[in-house]
């Protein structure tokens, strides 16, 4: 029961319509009532007190940037108005009868639960319960793995060449690596476990060597396959089941607000050596994938995308891509106290000399040939004028740069899906995935 408690989908599926359905029905059974003057006040106390609440609590958010970014509009009016119902179901527990106590009491929870729903949704990124309390029910990548093999010298467009079998699935799959498959981390950095997506070509008898993109969700958060692996299924239904095999990895270590700023560290570990040795390491042992610099992408989002561009920038020779959605400019931009202390213990000049605009200097000549992709959304006030600026650092060093501004998105769900649809589609005529 709790299983499927926590895989029920509260985005595409009847469960968000049934829970709006049940408060707004609450709603109205409260309202309807013998309109005598007291209870018109008291329900009128208790909308407008419940609604002042909710927009009290959304104007206070964006004033202290308790969230790092500007809440999008429909979690303020979802905030607003599941506080106003609520505020409605409060004041129905006075001078009512049993059964309306009742009806009041379900109404304060569906209306709970339809704001966290609304929320959700607004945002954009998780598709279950589980996914938003950062609880993985993934089966292990051991109840799917196919025999792998270490990877290919070649250069060769795939798209020229492949021919997808008959058999072939129709969709990738994707699972937790735990257990015998667990990524080993040598620096003391303690990561969740990380998530393999396999595209259909990955999947047959004999796949054939295909690209790698080591990817990194946001702060807070946790390492969710779910925008990644609904992208790629779409990019690989396109183009003969052909996509890169994506590994969906931690740089945060926990699922609250520590952020360890994407270097190796006393407090947190060798987050660093994590994804440029081990997890590189690990692909090459387990993985079929090409060889050369220019089938690996580093990406992230958010807080992941500043742990791309600072990894990308740095092991040129490792990353031939960087594709970045609504990225920070640096580790701790938002909140550089919460990087400076932990982890470089006040260190004003190492926090600096691990900004991006540093360690590009420290690489002169060595980013031709190689690619990044820049996108925000168009509404993000915010990360859409950073990351033109990331743009401009990374093609005055040499890489070529694509910049994008996703249409109608802010800094979450559509900003992110849309951004990795851009990356995609400058990268797969790269990759020899699909014709230039």
């Amino acid at each position: 029961m709790l299983q499927w408690l926590l895989t029920v989908d509260l985005v595409d599926g009847p469960a968000p319509w049934i829970i709006w359905g049940l408060a707004a029905a609450g709603v109205i059974a409260l309202l309807i009532r013998p309109l005598r003057r007291r209870w018109v006040v008291r329900a009128a106390i208790g909308l407008v007190i419940g609604a002042l609440v909710g927009w009290f609590l959304v104007v206070w958010a964006d004033t202290t940037n308790a969230f790092e970014l500007p809440l999008p509009a429909d979690v303020k009016w979802w905030t607003t108005g599941g506080f106003a119902a609520i505020g409605l179901g409060v004041v129905s527990l006075w001078s009512s009868r049993w059964w309306r106590k009742v009806v009041a009491v379900v109404t304060i929870l569906t209306s709970l639960m339809s704001m966290t729903v609304g929320i959700n949704q607004a945002f954009g990124q998780d598709a279950t319960l589980a996914d938003i309390l950062g609880i993985s029910t993934l089966r292990s990548f051991d109840d799917f793995a196919p025999p792998l093999t270490h990877p290919v010298d070649d250069t060769t467009p795939l798209y020229k060449t492949w021919k997808p079998p008959a058999n072939m699935p129709k969709e990738g799959r994707y699972g937790a690596l735990r257990g015998t498959h667990a990524i080993p981390s040598t620096g003391g950095f303690v990561p969740r476990s990380a998530t393999v997506y396999l595209p259909p070509a990955a999947l047959v008898k004999n796949p054939p060597a295909l690209p790698v993109v080591v990817f990194m969700m946001g702060l807070p958060g946790w390492p969710s396959p779910q925008p990644m692996v609904e992208t790629l299924n779409a990019f690989a239904k396109k183009h003969n089941g052909l996509a890169p095999i994506a590994i969906i990895a931690d740089q945060l270590g926990s699922e609250d607000a520590q952020n360890p700023g994407c270097v190796n560290s006393t407090r947190y570990g060798g987050v660093e050596t994590y994804f440029n040795k081990d997890i590189p390491n690990y692909i090459r042992t387990h993985m079929r994938v090409l060889t050369d610099s220019k089938y690996w992408t580093i990406a992230g989002y958010s807080n992941g995308g500043a742990c791309a561009f600072m990894w990308g920038a740095r092991h040129p020779d490792i990353w031939g891509n960087i594709a970045t959605a609504s990225g920070e400019p640096w580790a701790g931009s938002a909140d550089p106290a919460s990087v400076l202390g932990p982890v470089y213990a006040g260190d004003k000049a190492a926090f600096d000399a691990n900004k991006p605009a540093a360690i590009l200097a420290e690489h002169p000549g060595e980013y031709a040939g190689h690619v990044a992709v820049f996108s925000a959304g168009a509404l993000d006030r915010k990360y859409a004028p950073l990351n033109r600026q990331s743009a401009d650092l990374a093609a005055a060093a040499g890489f070529r740069t694509t910049y994008y501004l996703v249409p109608n998105a802010s800094h979450t769900g559509p900003g992110l899906t849309g951004g990795l649809d851009k990356a995609f589609s400058v990268l797969y005529p790269r990759w020899g995935l699909a014709a230039g």
